[in-house]
């Protein structure tokens, strides 16, 4: 007999991001404009997943084999540049953005809306 907990909790494994990319820092100002841009990036190639306001719970998340996590708590104390690398690489079920976003700022763009996520809790 054996018991498995298969919650999304147990599959979140560390995102290892080089150090060179967690120092990166945002060109892209964090101002309404950016945070409007990354916004509407975010509703057109994220929401689906990671939700409406960033906590994971897209309808697509229940459809995945790796954590979405919660931008709202996960972002907190992680850099710009570890967030820009997230999205800019992606792992697992989460895609990355070099084809579908080939322009940097519109990745920096993105950084700057969800980090507003985790600053507005």
């Amino acid at each position: 007999m054996s018991f498995v907990n298969n919650s999304q909790d147990d599959k979140k494994k560390p995102w290892v991001v080089p150090e060179k990319s967690k120092a990166m820092k945002s060109p892209v100002k964090s101002d309404a404009t950016s945070i409007a841009s990354g916004k509407a990036l975010y509703t057109k190639h994220c929401k689906s997943c990671h939700g409406a306001t960033g906590k994971g719970d897209g309808p697509k998340s229940k459809e995945l084999d790796t954590p979405t996590g919660d931008f709202t708590v996960d972002l907190k104390g992680q850099t710009e540049g570890e967030i820009f690398y997230k999205i800019k690489e992606g792992r697992d079920d989460m895609p990355n953005f070099k084809k579908k976003l080939p322009d940097d700022a519109d990745i920096w763009a993105m950084v700057n809306y969800v980090r507003s996520l985790a600053e507005a809790k």
